[in-house]
């Protein structure tokens, strides 16, 4: 069961058309069609952990509340834009782009540990974006549910990190594998499927898709979100998910490093734009 229902949790009625950022509009339509697309990825985890009744409940729960995420998204972008037609953007999403593998038995990171690891990459990302989203906007509604998603995420980051503690001690993948796992899944963080989210809810019916245009749009509205705590938080939480100890001598120089990018990010797009 969800912990928050989109109907009665979330204050519609205090929807502020003027607070509503043009450039937050974007991103929470795209949002809302990432969200809204968890049925896959649950089939494909009930695939890769066979025989783990609770892990294959769990992820059951998991879907569920990553569909009303897409579901409240989906009412609030509608709210900011009338003109918003979900189903169809919905639909050239999930034509264009497809990342989840069919029919499968094994994880497409070489283990149970690993996929974990990379699920708990991809609920920090999240948590954390929805966190500065919250922050961010000034529109209420927004600003409710942004804090209220960004709390399941965190929830869902635990939720992984807890079975990947359980697989750990089953597989004994190493710490140099895990970090492979970790940083690979870092980078696809930069891969098509946000932006083309992005595209599928906001570009015009006949337009083609141009990774490198959508890509930086895209970017673009999200790095600005970002601030050093953000950073740090994310960097504890990878840090954690691989078996290292947050707050070291280490973590402070990757803390430092990964802002310097973010800040070199925010203003080559800035420049760009």
């Amino acid at each position: 069961m969800a912990h928050w229902n989109m109907h009665t949790d979330i204050p519609w009625d205090r929807f502020d058309p003027s607070k509503a950022d043009p450039a937050f509009v974007r991103i929470v339509k795209a949002a809302s069609l990432v969200e809204f697309n968890a049925a896959d990825y649950v089939s494909y985890l009930k695939q890769v952990f066979p025989g783990d009744a609770q892990f294959q409940a769990d992820a059951e729960v998991w879907g569920d509340e990553e569909t009303q995420h897409g579901n409240s998204l989906r009412k609030w972008a509608e709210l900011a834009d009338p003109t918003f037609n979900f189903d169809a953007s919905f639909k050239r999403f999930t034509e264009g782009y497809q990342q989840v593998p069919k029919e499968v038995s094994a994880s497409v990171r070489g283990s149970r540990t690993g996929e974990l690891i990379a699920r708990c990459i991809v609920e920090m990302g999240t948590s954390n974006y929805y966190t500065a989203i919250k922050e961010a906007t000034n529109e209420p509604a927004l600003k409710i549910l942004a804090g209220k998603i960004a709390a399941d995420e965190l929830r869902h980051y635990k939720l992984f990190y807890d079975a990947l503690q359980r697989y750990r001690k089953e597989e004994g993948l190493g710490l140099l594998a895990r970090l492979k796992v970790a940083l690979k899944r870092v980078i696809e963080s930069s891969d098509d499927e946000l932006a083309y989210a992005y595209f599928a809810a906001n570009a015009a019916p006949d337009e083609v898709y141009n990774r490198k245009t959508y890509s930086r749009l895209y970017a673009r509205y999200a790095y600005s979100l970002y601030h050093r705590r953000h950073i740090d938080m994310m960097a504890a939480q990878l840090f954690k998910a691989v078996g290292l100890k947050p707050h070291t001598r280490l973590y402070r120089a990757v803390t430092a490093l990964g802002w310097r990018l973010v800040r070199w990010q925010q203003r080559s797009l800035q420049t760009a734009a």
